[in-house]
């Protein structure tokens, strides 16, 4: 039985390996590219099917499907906790072999005082509280199990942190009689490191910090810290790296300056001024020093990134929904003002020039908000690039030189941000949100005004409109 199971695994390794992506999702003969098998985790959906087929014909015994799901656990140090006192903890989905961790820090905003951390209990409770948390949670985009949704990181072990501190996974202030919350974002991760060296974690070869939306920007405020941690503990050769998605914001002017009432109301410099005290925030030291110890500063990518010693990859949409909010630009209702349309075309080019020395990128002129966790992670290009590829490439770059960016390999590139000018100017953006119309239809709705850009460019309306919708 043993020589016919390696004769059939030799045959699944050596035959075609490519087969097809899900059926309806998009193709682009761009995403083909060899194979790495020396961790059996770059491997496409084809081979992962054969396999399993393979494991049920050998255990035809076994007729359940195996339990992808990852499962909660409470951190073992009681005394770091959510907001309201309740234990913060963590999912984890092991995979026995596998020297590779992915540890997702979800996002969900903050509040920054009294009125705005007890708005939040009453109504996202969720993000303040581990009372009503599920058992289990299933995993999608770049956490799912499934090679044909998650073509390079399927075979991880994965792990889920549920945003539970407000703080921006920075806080480091316990509740007490005097303090009717609790902040302790930096300490959850810390803790939750801690418990994950007793499972694997301490053999592990790379572990990808990665969060969406605050949790991006708490990557870039703890990718370093959980880096020394690491290296405390004894555990230095393991490779730390950052992936953000949506957590490059920017400290600019809103286009309609408004009281500091509340989240959406607040502009993130103000709001952010106001938690760090707040929370007792943690931020890299390095950057704490190059801004003269105004910690507020360390919340935005830009400022932050160049201090970093960890590799960060940076996924960012040049048209930012929730930028956008903070920013008091409203895209729904009547269209858009002139005024309005020109702040948010600056905004796209002020964000591309925050990521011009940004080595390793994936930025698509979409107006939309997280990405790396959504099932259609795999549909958006850049450049004829999709996001998972040019992660894999990026993980390549880095792979036979410890966190030394080097050169990835010829035709794999790293650092991908469209040039067009406009909100949804790439055609493989996702749909927009509570909006049923087309691109071209969206982009009248902003304002774009077709025959004078069309002019502007020196070329026919229809061609400019083809252009749009299928893209240049």
């Amino acid at each position: 039985m043993t020589r016919v199971l390696l004769v059939l695994l030799v045959l699944l390794v050596l035959g075609p390996v490519e087969g097809r992506r899900a059926q309806g999702r998009r193709t682009d003969p761009q995403e083909s590219f060899p194979l790495d098998f020396s961790a059996v985790e770059g491997n496409r959906d084809s081979f992962m099917t054969q396999v399993k087929s393979l494991a049920q014909s050998l255990y035809p015994c076994s007729t359940h499907t195996l339990d992808q799901e990852m499962k909660l656990r409470i951190l073992r140090n009681s005394t770091v906790t959510c907001n309201d006192g309740s234990p913060a903890g963590y999912y984890i989905k092991e995979s026995r072999g596998s020297r590779r961790w992915l540890m997702f820090l979800e996002g969900g905003w903050y509040c920054f005082n009294k009125h705005t951390c007890d708005s939040r209990y009453q109504t996202m409770r969720r993000l303040m509280s581990s009372s009503k948390w599920p058992p289990t949670r299933t995993g999608s985009g770049i956490l799912s199990p499934q090679p044909e949704e998650n073509p390079h990181w399927w075979n991880a072990n994965r792990v889920f942190v549920p945003y539970c501190s407000s703080d921006v996974w920075s806080g480091s202030s316990a509740k007490t009689d005097q303090n009717d919350y609790a902040f302790m974002g930096s300490q959850i991760i810390q803790e939750v490191i801690k418990d994950l060296v007793s499972l694997g974690l301490d053999s592990a070869k790379v572990l990808l910090l990665a969060g969406s939306s605050a949790g991006g920007t708490g990557v870039l405020l703890n990718v370093d810290r959980v880096s020394e941690l690491l290296l405390d503990l004894g555990l230095g050769l393991v490779q730390v790296r950052g992936l953000v998605d949506s957590g490059w914001f920017l400290d600019n002017k809103q286009f309609r300056s408004s009281d500091c009432l509340d989240t959406m109301s607040c502009s993130p410099t103000d709001a952010i001024r106001r938690g760090v005290r707040l929370w007792r925030s943690v931020v890299p030291e390095r950057c704490s020093r190059a801004h003269g110890g105004e910690d507020w500063n360390c919340f935005f990518g830009y400022k932050v990134q160049p201090t970093l010693k960890s590799p960060v990859f940076v996924v960012q949409w040049l048209f930012d929904e929730a930028q956008l909010a903070v920013d008091n630009v409203h895209l729904t209702g009547q269209p858009v003002q002139e005024s309005q349309w020109r702040y948010i075309q600056n905004l796209g080019s002020e964000l591309r020039n925050t990521l011009r020395n940004v080595p390793a990128m994936f930025a698509p002129a979409c107006l939309s908000h997280e990405i790396i966790t959504r099932s259609f992670w795999m549909d958006v290009h850049v450049k004829g690039t999709s996001l998972p590829r040019a992660l894999q490439c990026w993980d390549r770059s880095l792979r036979n030189h410890g966190n030394s960016t080097q050169a990835p390999p010829r035709g794999c590139p790293l650092h991908l941000i469209d040039s067009c000018p406009w909100p949804h100017c790439n055609p493989t953006c996702p749909s927009v949100r509570g909006q049923e119309m087309s691109g071209v239809q969206f982009l009248t709705h902003l304002g774009f005004d077709v025959q004078r850009v069309a002019q502007q460019q020196g070329m026919e309306p229809h061609t400019l409109l083809g252009m749009l919708s299928n893209g240049p």
